[in-house]
């Protein structure tokens, strides 16, 4: 079985968003512009016809899919492993703070190098690993012809798709972040999926 579109949808706005902050893995709740972005996305999420809703098992990602889930009746099942990037101690962070301390992570930054976020962090390809194989377990456990719903994280999401569709690290620059609510379109293709859409948006956000 594989599913025939996996579908990345990024959490709506947190306030910590809103202040450029890092999150992480902090359990950072939507303001209320994000759940408004959610709720305006969702409708255009259900059109695509999912028969699952899968979502990081962190608030942020669980409030967004709750409004594909009250639209569609479908139940929305946690994941742990599609959370956001470990920063280790520097959740709440800005860059400026962090590149001000850490200048050999701006440069590394910048230039598409990996580097970790911090000592007890994660690297972006670790990260991007761990979400990816669980969107590989995901189109895997879903019948054929049918699409799940994946929620997370912009970092994330973003670094796993790279990885999905067989390209490197570096490529994620290539790509771009991910708008909060927005959506992007994967299928499952054998080794290397095929990107079809990405950084979707609702009008009006």
């Amino acid at each position: 079985m594989t599913a025939t579109r996996v579908v990345l949808w990024r959490h709506g706005e947190t306030e910590w968003n809103a202040d450029g902050r890092y999150q992480g893995q902090a359990d950072v709740a939507l303001n209320e512009r994000g759940v408004a972005q959610a709720r305006a996305a969702a409708p255009y999420l259900a059109a695509l016809g999912p028969a699952r809703i899968v979502s990081s098992d962190l608030g942020r990602a669980g409030a967004t899919a709750d409004e594909l889930g009250a639209l569609t009746g479908l139940p929305v099942e946690p994941n742990r492993r599609l959370q956001e990037i470990n920063v280790g101690d520097w959740v709440g962070l800005t860059n400026e703070q962090v590149f001000a301390a850490h200048p050999d992570f701006r440069e590394a930054l910048y230039a598409g190098r990996d580097a970790r976020r911090s000592a007890s962090g994660e690297t972006g390809s670790e990260a991007g690993a761990r979400v990816a194989e669980a969107l590989l377990d995901l189109a895997l456990d879903t019948p054929d012809g049918q699409t799940v719903v994946a929620v997370g994280h912009g970092f994330s999401l973003r670094v796993a798709s790279v990885f999905l569709l067989g390209l490197d690290y570096a490529h994620n620059l290539t790509l771009g972040g991910l708008w909060n609510a927005s959506w992007s379109i994967l299928q499952p293709a054998g080794e290397s999926w095929r990107l079809l859409s990405w950084n979707n948006v609702a009008p009006g956000r």
